[in-house]
């Protein structure tokens, strides 16, 4: 059972915003309704009591001080879903945990800020697993309720793919923004390690962790990076990628159902005339995988420290083993993970350049979205890559027994602006508009 879907592009939303062909007022009032209609299936926001009201006197406010379009901010009037573990002014954060609500305090996360400055309206907390790792909340996938959205950005990812909000914030510590975006069949960003700033977050991981971004559009992601990613350049290249494939056992990790889904893309992607070639990047996934498990594990007993020992009690019992495995790691092993993260990212960039690859494409998850919502699903996919901190995207690519799957395009470390435009070159031919060109 599914709920039903409704189209909410980011770009076209925020342009009718803008220009006036939709009042703030109004669009805030449909999406409540919309909200009312669909999100008790879903699950994807934090309840608020008075969400309605605080909503209307922010879109109210908005229009009072943007009478003029061409004075109206680039996100003027969007809705915009917070993963609940970033903090926001007027929000309690509870982070999906059982810990006192006054232990999880801080000022405005500043990509909040960032998004509000630019006209955006927090439409509300989404549902997070607990402090973002692997204790999973209520959210269900709109494409089958019966199945997970993933995580651990579970409520933002479902929110987006069932058009509660054309934009929301998620993290990724290992696979926690592209995996979601893959099981609910839309867009999904994690730029490079540090792009976005941090400031106002509840960290897993000083070393892993990255905010993330959700829309149902390219062209939504491109505005949405451009506003939240620092010293943004929208002018570059869009030329078509020449696109690798890791020929190596990381793509084993695929399940058969997974890996036909992505020999289906690839095909798609050489009919319509990309140059493709299988070559190796990452030999030693087993070890990267090893690496950033220990890694993450122990900055999270690290962050929780304080926490964990006034209330070790209140913790789920997955999360607890974990911040205890956490206390268990060498600072030997620490160590070896911090540097192994730098050592693959000049692995990625030397291999692209040895092998004139513009962009690795691989599945965005292993396969569809897993039945049931007590397990959000396997991230080692994206584990390499969000290892190395360099900028990944998914795009919409295909089903597989019903359910999205999703194509992972990851680019060079810094190069974010690049990965999008060459996306949009990308997903242009999944979505069949035929073979394209560089004169196109």
């Amino acid at each position: 059972m599914s709920v039903d879907l409704t189209s909410a592009p980011l770009a076209g939303t925020a342009e009718a915003l803008r220009e006036g062909e939709r009042a703030v007022t109004d669009h805030v009032e449909e999406t409540i309704e919309r909200i009312d209609a669909v999100d008790p299936e879903i699950r994807a926001l934090l309840d608020e009591p008075r969400r309605e009201d605080r909503l209307g006197a922010a879109a109210t406010g908005l229009e009072e001080r943007h009478p003029a379009p061409e004075d109206r901010p680039p996100l003027y009037g969007v809705p915009v879903g917070v993963k609940d573990i970033f903090h926001v002014s007027e929000l309690p954060t509870r982070a999906g945990s059982a810990l006192p609500r006054g232990e999880l305090v801080g000022p405005q996360a500043d990509v909040v800020s960032k998004l509000r400055d630019a006209g955006a309206l927090v439409l509300g907390k989404t549902v997070t697993t607990e402090f973002a790792y692997v204790e999973p909340g209520p959210t269900r996938n709109p494409h089958d309720l019966g199945h997970t959205p993933g995580g651990s950005s579970s409520g933002s990812a479902a929110a987006v793919a069932a058009g509660l909000c054309p934009l929301a914030l998620g993290t990724q510590t290992v696979g926690s923004t592209i995996r979601p975006a893959a099981f609910c069949g839309i867009v999904g960003f994690k730029p490079s390690f540090g792009r976005i700033g941090r400031g106002g977050l509840i960290l897993v991981s000083e070393s892993a962790d990255h905010v993330g971004l959700f829309t149902q559009d390219l062209a939504g992601m491109e505005l949405a990076a451009s506003v939240c990613c620092a010293d943004w350049d929208d002018h570059v290249p869009v030329e078509r990628p020449v696109l690798g494939v890791p020929d190596d056992a990381y793509l084993d990790q695929a399940s058969e159902a997974g890996r036909a889904g992505f020999e289906r893309a690839v095909q798609t992607l050489a009919d319509a005339g990309f140059e493709v070639r299988y070559e190796s990047v990452i030999e030693d996934v087993e070890g990267v995988n090893t690496r950033h498990r220990a890694l993450v594990t122990a900055e999270m007993a690290l962050s929780h420290h304080e926490w964990f020992e006034r209330h070790e009690g209140r913790y789920a019992e997955a999360t607890a083993e974990t911040i205890r495995d956490g206390r268990d790691t060498d600072a030997e092993t620490l160590a070896a993970g911090r540097a192994s993260r730098l050592r693959l990212r000049s692995r990625v960039g030397e291999r692209l350049d040895e092998t004139g690859v513009d962009v690795w494409v691989c599945p965005a998850a292993p396969g569809p979205a897993p039945e049931g919502i007590d397990d959000t699903g396997d991230p080692v996919m994206n584990a390499p890559w969000t290892h190395a901190g360099v900028p990944a995207v998914s795009l919409p690519a295909g089903t597989a027994d019903g359910l999205p799957l999703g194509l992972q395009v990851v680019g060079r470390y810094g190069a974010d602006e690049r990965l999008l435009a060459r996306a949009g070159r990308i997903a242009a031919a999944l979505d069949g508009e035929g073979p394209t060109t560089d004169e196109d």
